[in-house]
């Protein structure tokens, strides 16, 4: 899906995308999403080799979303408290640059929210004697789709229930440059301190009364 007038895209790594997916498709005014591989030098990889950790990528979603009901912020905020973006090349029990944090952005003015919202962020992990952020914030990074049974795992019926994120419990609030569109009241559907909260939630997209 090439985003039309008033959508956007951005590519996200926070760990193993089957769950990352599930949490970013369950956001309100996302249109799309799809996981793959970005970050890296080889062309078309398969799911073999990224594991590898031979070809330089990570494991990627890939978000489009309707811009007058969700900001760039809102998945920013989801981004950075559905992981641990200080654990550099791994995620909880997965290891290997596949698993490390990242953001790829489609413009200037999404690199430049990224990088505001990075540094409020590590004032709160800070603030919590918590270790430095790792992740990688870069833009024309070119998106390869991952093969078809891992696109959209955790709705399919009879998948593995697995996710190895590890949220901080550091909640994002404002930041320069924050353009949050979502009522607060979505933040409730996920409680990252109950293990593996996306693997409990709903797979259907939350819908507020």
């Amino acid at each position: 899906m090439v985003p039309a007038a008033g959508q956007a895209e951005a590519v996200f790594g926070c760990g193993c995308f089957w769950g990352a997916e599930k949490g970013f498709w369950r956001l309100p005014g996302v249109l799309t999403t799809a996981v793959g591989y970005a970050g890296g030098q080889s062309p078309s990889p398969t799911y073999q080799q990224v594991c590898s950790g031979r070809t330089g990528h990570t494991e990627v979603v890939r978000v489009v979303w309707d811009e007058q009901q969700l900001g760039f912020s809102d998945l920013l905020k989801l981004f950075w408290e559905c992981h641990d973006p200080t654990q550099g090349d791994r995620q909880g029990n997965d290891r290997g640059s596949q698993y490390r944090s990242a953001i790829y952005v489609s413009n200037s003015s999404q690199q430049a929210q990224a990088e505001a919202s990075r540094a409020a962020y590590q004032e709160l992990l800070s603030a919590a004697g918590l270790a430095a952020i790792t992740t990688e914030i870069a833009g024309d990074r070119t998106f390869w789709y991952a093969e078809e049974y891992h696109q959209q795992y955790l709705a399919k019926p009879g998948s593995r229930p697995y996710c190895s994120a590890q949220p901080t419990g550091q909640r994002l609030g404002a930041f320069a440059g924050a353009d949050y569109r979502l009522d607060p009241r979505v933040w409730l559907h996920y409680d990252w301190s109950i293990s593996h909260c996306v693997l409990r939630g709903d797979n259907s997209p939350i819908q507020l009364p």
